[in-house]
């Protein structure tokens, strides 16, 4: 049953969006047309009826008048020819006894209701009658001593006008419904051409996997654009986005590429030349193993530093309040085991002694220590690296500073980049990924990692948590 009642599922649900947002407007202004054509037909009829009646009223009053005290006011025919809309009208008088009517016939149709009016046992009435073969509006109204007045006027003029306007009523609904199917296909083909756009970007993106397409947007005052165009530029946003980060993913491998393939060569012949360690001396096989195991530990530390930046955002589960004092004299007391020729010297402010960030303290500990490393690497042999944990208003802020040459202008904004490494850093050991893995760290943490030149010399890396 579910896949027949799939099968036949509302033909609405297949059609496309322009086309059931066309039908949906022109349904809607032909409703709107319909239903003011027919609220003007229903108008017009009535005035046209009405007005037929007042001028019934106003013959009536006159023959009343005019036979008042009269002996003409005997039942009997007083005008035998009605005439539209004017006088005099077809009026007769007729008695409540029929036995009191005259010889004569009468001009005007004589029913049991008509002589309840004239006995004062019914009010006066409206009804459409036949006189000699045209069709009339007859008003039948008490009068005195027992008779009613009959009055009537033909009526075939009113109802051609009628006709006549419900024809062009007609016409004009079937215009205006024509007009509405134009109108809501010109709506529906405008108001979602932003949509079509998108789908054409989008399409066109899954087919060629190029994120360099973009949506034309249309030119208009800024601040004042629609909700699709607002969609439009947003998805533009997206796609930047989406480039930047193909682009930055194909960096990182084209460069992680260049990095590995350096020491898996070297791993490769060091590997290939101890397969022949029966033609080597012992102090060449020791060469070679120690070599291998450097390499080892390099290519070992390069990949761990690659999976690390491969994570976007630190685990929630994870996050706790750490004590950022302690652990700042945690990693720098790491740091002395690590460079026992630098001396590393450290300053922890009285109002950032008990401070907390939220955090994880494994990461964190890595950031500390690779701004450490960093700083030893480039400081003189004896050269001091200062560390510095202060709490300015609504912050905590750590910097940590060597003496050594400093960051030159053109490498100050690419400090940050994966892979890249100063002109003065490249005989240093290292992968150029321990900075940028800093300033991830940083980010994941809410934290802004900024490097500087340090007054006199050397370089400044400041890293600032919000409170």
């Amino acid at each position: 049953m579910s896949g027949r009642r799939g099968a036949g599922a509302p033909w609405r649900r297949r059609r496309p969006l322009r086309t059931r947002l066309a039908l949906a407007a022109s349904a809607a202004v032909a409703l709107v047309a319909v239903g003011v054509c027919t609220a003007a037909f229903v108008i017009i009829r009535y005035a046209m009826n009405h007005q037929l009646e007042l001028n019934l009223t106003q013959s009536a009053t006159l023959v009343m008048q005019q036979n008042q005290g009269r002996h003409e006011g005997a039942p009997g025919v007083l005008a035998a020819e009605c005439r539209f809309l004017s006088a005099p009208a077809c009026s007769q008088i007729v008695p409540a006894d029929p036995a009191a009517d005259p010889s004569g016939a009468y001009a005007l149709p004589v029913t049991g209701a008509v002589r309840e009016v004239a006995a004062g046992r019914r009010a006066p009435y409206f009804t459409a009658v036949t006189v000699h073969g045209h069709p009339a509006r007859m008003l039948v109204q008490h009068f005195k001593d027992g008779t009613a007045v009959q009055v009537a006027l033909r009526a075939d003029t009113v109802e051609k006008g009628v006709r006549q306007a419900a024809g062009m009523l007609a016409a004009v609904g079937g215009a205006g419904v024509l007009l509405a199917a134009a109108l809501g296909y010109w709506v529906s083909r405008t108001g979602l051409s932003p949509v079509t756009r998108l789908t054409a970007a989008a399409e066109r993106i899954a087919a060629t996997r190029d994120a360099g397409h973009r949506i034309e947007l249309p030119a208009g005052p800024p601040g004042r654009e629609d909700e699709l165009t607002r969609l439009a530029a947003s998805f533009n946003t997206m796609l930047g986005e989406l480039e930047q980060s193909v682009a930055a993913q194909r960096r990182l491998v084209a460069d992680a590429s260049h990095e590995l393939r350096t020491p898996l060569t070297a791993l490769r012949t060091n590997a290939e030349l101890l397969a022949r360690a029966d033609r080597l001396t012992d102090a060449q096989r020791d060469r070679a193993s120690a070599a291998l195991g450097r390499q080892l530990r390099e290519v070992t530390t390069l990949v761990n530093d690659l999976i690390e930046l491969a994570r976007d955002e630190e685990p929630q589960p994870l996050v706790e309040q750490v004590r950022a004092a302690p652990l700042l004299e945690h990693a720098v007391a790491a740091a002395r085991g690590h460079w026992p020729e630098v001396g590393f010297t450290v300053r922890i402010d009285a109002g950032a002694a008990g401070t907390t960030v939220p955090g994880v303290p494994a990461r964190l500990s890595r950031l500390l220590s690779n701004l450490l490393d960093n700083a030893a690497k480039f400081s003189p042999p004896g050269g001091p690296v200062e560390a510095e944990l202060t709490a300015p208003p609504g912050a905590l802020e750590l910097t940590v500073r060597d003496h050594g040459p400093g960051i030159a202008d053109e490498d100050l904004p690419h400090v940050f980049d994966r892979f890249y490494r100063a002109q003065a850093a490249r005989a240093l050991p290292g992968s150029g990924l321990g900075l940028a893995m800093a300033r991830q760290i940083a980010r994941a943490h809410h934290a802004e990692l900024t490097a500087e030149r340090a007054p006199g010399g050397g370089a400044l890396f400041r890293l600032r948590f919000p409170r």
